[in-house]
């Protein structure tokens, strides 16, 4: 009997999968999927060990990190189970294209790393991840996530190529089923406008479904008021106005046209008034290797512009700038939370969701213009800026505000079948950021703002 086809979303790759190097220290260090166990502060657990343990029989929690991206993501859910004696987290490298920067996105101090094809054979308690490729492999009940915000982009899948209809990423059948049956055993969302979406694109998966919000918007909207706290920690001097550039990856993204923006933006804003920090996405920095994007980005760097590291988080930038200029990628939709006027530099509307709060911010932010002085546009993104309309696309990004944290954990806690521990979960500041740098001067001095 002919095998069942297999959507695309979800692929077997083999099990001996490279885990590419880690950045230098204090950033985990690089672990080989195979071969003897290592010692450093991401050992590879070794399951003859577990006899010598000194809390034997804890719930064991798979975090499987496919990007950088994802790891980020998961990150938000480790305060949540931190603390708990009965609970014990490990990680896990999973099988995708933009894997390269997934070890930077582990914690720094210890974090216990299990080989891929050790992971796969492996029994856990329960497995979180915000990636498809491969979990339908695990030896675990599942809980999937989003790895971004608003469901915005559609799906690039060979099946689009043919002519099918695109699906919305994340949400199609192609992410969540594999031969016939849905994989995760719960999905967790950020606003109940997803539940329309995804009983649309995969209604098989609406049953294990639940609304929990968005940990970045919690966060930012609690920050938000701290917000010279962490304008003075990135070194900006009272007065000086911050522009931030963001780019998402991909084709439609503001990285393509970064040698026409950065320019403009170098020569036409006053220097002593304004200051710029890029932040590009990570699976720019995977998919054209960390030296490469920095070659590229050299010249702007040394010229005055700020290039925000890819392990560096992106959210307390976003509360200090005054302004941003972004694409369809979700640091944009986010910049709606910190009242940012926000420019658009690139919106391929045929890649976007019609349906999704990117694609209505589009429909209000103006779009950047090749043929008006730079300073006169922000002048005007920030004159019309349309208070009610961007408040009403912030509040598609989340319908549980405030709430991640307690509606995540009590899920999580159902899943282990562990009741909670007796106190509420507390939403954390971010942390202060390092300085940013901008070099400026014939001599490249590199100086603080």
């Amino acid at each position: 009997m002919p095998a069942a086809k297999r959507p695309s979303g979800l692929t077997t790759v083999p099990t001996s999968v490279p885990v590419p190097a880690a950045p230098p220290v204090p950033l985990p260090a690089p672990v080989a999927p195979a071969g003897p166990a290592r010692t450093g502060p991401t050992a590879p657990v070794r399951r003859d060990r577990d006899q010598w343990l000194t809390l034997p029989g804890c719930r064991k929690v798979l975090m499987v990190v496919h990007t950088e991206v994802y790891g980020q993501r998961l990150r938000d859910l480790l305060p949540l189970l931190a603390g708990d004696l009965r609970v014990q987290v490990a990680f896990t490298i999973a099988p995708h294209a933009f894997n390269d920067g997934a070890a930077r996105s582990l914690p720094d101090l210890g974090a216990t790393l299990v080989p891929w094809e050790e992971a796969v054979r492996t029994p856990f308690d329960l497995a979180v991840a915000a990636g498809s490729q491969g979990v339908e492999q695990l030896r675990a009940p599942l809980l999937r996530m989003p790895h971004g915000i608003g469901h915005m982009k559609l799906s690039r899948t060979a099946d689009a190529h043919r002519g099918a209809p695109r699906t919305v990423g994340g949400l199609g059948a192609s992410y969540l089923m594999w031969d016939g049956r849905v994989v995760p055993r719960a999905y967790a969302l950020s606003h109940r406008e997803d539940l329309v979406a995804l009983e649309r694109w995969c209604p098989q998966a609406l049953p294990i479904a639940e609304v929990v919000g968005d940990a970045s918007h919690d966060r930012i909207t609690a920050c938000l008021p701290s917000r010279d706290h962490y304008r003075a920690a990135l070194g900006l001097r009272p007065g000086q106005k911050l522009v931030l550039v963001s780019s998402t990856w991909g084709l439609g993204s503001s990285f393509n046209r970064l040698e026409a923006l950065l320019p403009r933006l170098l020569t036409e804003l006053p220097g002593d008034e304004f200051r710029i920090a890029l932040l590009v996405h990570p699976n720019v920095w995977s998919g054209h290797g960390r030296w490469q994007v920095r070659a590229w980005l050299d010249a702007f760097r040394r010229r005055g512009v700020a290039v925000i590291p890819p392990e560096d988080d992106w959210r307390p930038t976003l509360i200090a700038a005054d302004f941003l200029i972004g694409d369809h990628g979700s640091v944009t939709l986010y910049g709606t939370l910190a009242g940012l006027p926000i420019l658009l530099a690139r919106f391929p509307e045929a890649d976007v969701n019609p349906m999704s709060p990117g694609a209505e911010l589009a429909r209000i932010a103006p779009m950047l213009s090749p043929a008006h002085p730079l300073t006169e546009q922000l002048a005007y993104a920030a004159a019309e800026y349309a208070v009610e309309e961007h408040r009403r696309v912030a509040a598609r990004i989340s319908s549980e505000p405030g709430r991640f944290n307690q509606r995540m954990r009590r899920l999580l806690y159902r899943m282990l079948g562990l009741g909670q521990p007796a106190h509420a979960p507390v939403t954390d500041p971010l942390p202060l950021p390092a300085p940013l740098h901008w070099r400026t001067g014939s001599d490249g001095a590199e100086v603080s703002a």
